[in-house]
């Protein structure tokens, strides 16, 4: 451990390199034999089953059920929504046979050119499509809306330039797929789930977000609106978070999707769609770790406190550990997840590298000394603070802990992000400012897609979002000059 420590790339020498050592030194994921694909690790899949089990509770909470739908998408269906298409073509995966053969020549197997589908099938990259197409089986009248569904599942986006959670070409997430009466109940259904998602990020991940609108150009394909949260690493560059999208009735009319209403005349019905990914691994990852490893909020973290007993016989680690169940019995009363390293074949120097790596919230250490005296060391991982306690009110002590580090490393990125908020209103600054210190850049546009791509091809920056707090402005445009009525966030992102 001492030598993957000493192997992990400093993150101001190379950000894209450390994050890469990190994740799979700390041991969360790795890539597959299978290009562009990973494999999520123990560790990881941990942190992203508290994930999956917190968002949903918020889900079921808020009035969704969970249901599954099909892996495979008929490619005619995509054909209905030119938009859609438009926007998903150059990702798609398609399915063209059902069957493999030996090769007459013996090279192993072929493709069955008699085994060629009559439709072609595409590997979902979102279901926006099947699920309105069973939608129209499930909606007859206004009684049967609003139908409030979300499913966990894979979908495949087919990216040649991958890296780690960020993006590879199968990932994991989560889709909310809703239907309603109304325009306005759909419009408000979007904007409850992106705060949903602001809540989550903000309270679980200790991440601060701005929530806010997607330009249109940036829009998800199909939608009438598109809601985002937008979150700073600590390299500057800014990440789209998660979003929830106003579909209008775009997806009803493709797929007549109509319902009786209650003067029995036929309406199409509205819809939302909403989503986070394992993407969310790669914010936890970006916006809070440090050179010593992860940093993790103590309410993701899938061992919140470690101990490591400090021993000269085997009768003193008998004793330590004895000690450490009665604590760890107590800590996990309070639900608070605990692992007693007691490990013979390791140095105490290596474990508390080890976990300090894995970003666990906070260790204790205890040797022959601290038996004698009632004390224990307690180190907290967002600090790396040392400090020698009694044992007396421990728990106490470490279930306050629990929520001071959560706070703490909140406050830290909330600080961060704040100081990396710049308004600007010259061309000239926008240029050095996105050089220089990078961020995210309040500046003012004139609402043109064309302006948007020109600011796009020059710099690299995208609006990432005309945040919901923006307040009306008049101002020049930075790039074309021409009247503006607010800013918006400009950054350079993954």
């Amino acid at each position: 451990m001492a030598k993957e420590l000493k192997d992990l790339t400093k993150s101001d020498e190379n950000y894209s390199q450390w994050y890469n050592d990190l994740v799979m030194k700390a041991g969360l994921a790795e890539n597959s034999a299978v290009r562009g694909c990973m494999v999520i690790k123990p560790y990881g899949y941990a942190i992203w089953e508290k994930m999956h089990e917190a968002l949903d509770k918020m889900f079921k909470e808020t009035g969704h059920q969970n249901a599954y739908f099909p892996l495979f998408i008929p490619k005619s269906f995509f054909s209905r929504e030119a938009n859609h298409v438009e926007g998903f073509a150059k990702e798609c995966a398609v399915v063209t046979h059902y069957r493999l053969k030996n090769d007459p020549e013996g090279k192993g197997v072929v493709v069955d050119p008699a085994a060629k589908l009559e439709e072609e099938l595409i590997v979902r990259p979102t279901s926006e499509t099947i699920i309105w197409n069973t939608y129209k089986n499930w909606i007859q009248s206004y009684r049967d809306l609003p139908i409030l569904c979300n499913q966990w599942a894979n979908v495949v986006r087919w990216e040649m330039r991958t890296r780690l959670f960020l993006r590879t070409a199968e990932f994991l997430w989560q889709e909310g797929h809703t239907a309603h009466a109304t325009r306005e109940e759909a419009i408000e259904e979007a904007e409850k789930m992106v705060h949903v998602y602001e809540s989550f990020a903000q309270d679980w991940m200790a991440l601060p977000v701005v929530v806010g609108h997607k330009s249109p150009n940036e829009r998800f394909a199909g939608a009438e609106d598109t809601l985002t949260i937008e979150a700073l690493m600590q390299d500057g560059k800014a990440l789209q978070s998660g979003t929830s999208h106003f579909l209008g009735q775009n997806f009803a009319k493709a797929f007549d999707v109509q319902y009786v209403n209650k003067e029995g005349k036929q309406e199409y019905v509205w819809a939302t769609s909403w989503g986070v990914s394992t993407r969310l691994m790669g914010a936890l990852i970006m916006a809070h770790s440090d050179n010593n490893g992860l940093v993790l909020p103590p309410k993701l973290a899938p061992i919140q406190v470690v101990m490591v007993p400090i021993y000269k016989s085997a009768d003193q680690l008998a004793a330590i550990c004895e000690r450490f169940d009665a604590i760890a019995a107590e800590l996990k009363k309070r639900g608070i997840s605990v692992k007693i390293d007691d490990r013979d074949n390791v140095r105490p120097g290596f474990k508390f590298a080890e976990y300090e790596l894995k970003g666990v919230p906070v260790r204790l250490a205890m040797g022959g000394r601290d038996m004698e005296n009632g004390t224990i060391e307690l180190v907290r991982r967002d600090t790396l603070e040392k400090q020698t306690v009694s044992q007396e009110g421990l728990e106490d002590l470490i279930e306050k802990l629990m929520t001071e580090i959560q706070q703490n490393i909140f406050q830290k990125a909330l600080d961060y992000r704040n100081s990396m908020i710049t308004k600007v209103d010259t061309w000239e600054e926008f240029q050095r400012v996105l050089d220089e210190k990078g961020g995210f850049i309040s500046a003012h546009w004139d609402g043109t897609v064309e302006t948007e791509v020109a600011i796009k091809e020059a710099t690299k920056a995208t609006i990432r979002c005309i945040p919901l707090d923006a307040v009306e402005e008049e101002g020049t445009c930075i790039f074309s000059g021409k009247p503006s009525h607010r800013r918006v966030l400009f950054a350079r992102s993954y």
